[in-house]
């Protein structure tokens, strides 16, 4: 017979997760990941069969709960005009805000990117999956704020325009005000 799991699985990846978005993969330290959680490495290990396993579940909690909230309103089949503008608005607010995860620390998927971990493919993919959802969710912003823009032009700006997060996000861990300046780019793009 099983052991009956005592704790609640959603608030310890988020706990985890918390850890490797400040430290990364690599340096979150088992101990580190046993007191944000509450866990014993045993029941790490029992839940999620391994650090990595943890890892795999804090990313898949990344995307759906700080991610895809935040491109709902740029996925069809009601994308508003404005939609897009408001995404940057809304990650530009989010980068200034200071204390925040975001703000200190980035983008996990895209801290993993420059980390080892990166060269395992379900990693990669993922960080690959999250670019290319951007990027659609984008085309789709664009679509509903310049209908009249034909689809090579607007492929073309939704790809510098997921550029410009990709760069945002990356800067923000290390230069907060260039990542905004960067985010204000978008948006003078945008208002052209």
């Amino acid at each position: 017979m099983g052991r009956t799991q005592l704790f609640d699985t959603d608030q310890a990846v988020r706990s985890a997760r918390a850890v490797f978005w400040e430290r990364g993969y690599e340096e979150a330290s088992l101990p580190e990941l046993e007191r944000a959680t509450g866990l014993s490495r045993s029941s790490i290990y029992h839940a999620f069969g391994s650090k990595r396993g943890l890892f795999d579940a804090a990313v898949a909690s990344y995307l759906s709960e700080i991610i895809r909230p935040r491109l709902l309103p740029l996925t069809p089949p009601d994308v508003a005009p404005d939609a897009v503008t408001n995404y940057f608005t809304g990650l530009r607010a989010a980068l200034a805000a200071t204390g925040t995860e975001q703000s200190h620390n980035g983008c996990l998927l895209l801290n993993a990117a420059g980390a080892p971990i990166s060269h395992e493919a379900a990693v990669s993919g993922a960080i690959a999956g999250y670019r290319e959802e951007l990027q659609s969710s984008l085309g789709h912003g664009l679509a509903a704020a310049r209908p009249a823009m034909d689809d090579g032009a607007r492929h073309q700006l939704a790809t510098v325009l997921s550029s410009l997060v990709v760069a945002a996000m990356t800067l923000s861990r290390v230069d907060n005000a260039q990542a905004l300046a960067t985010l204000d780019t978008a948006l003078a793009l945008l208002a052209d």
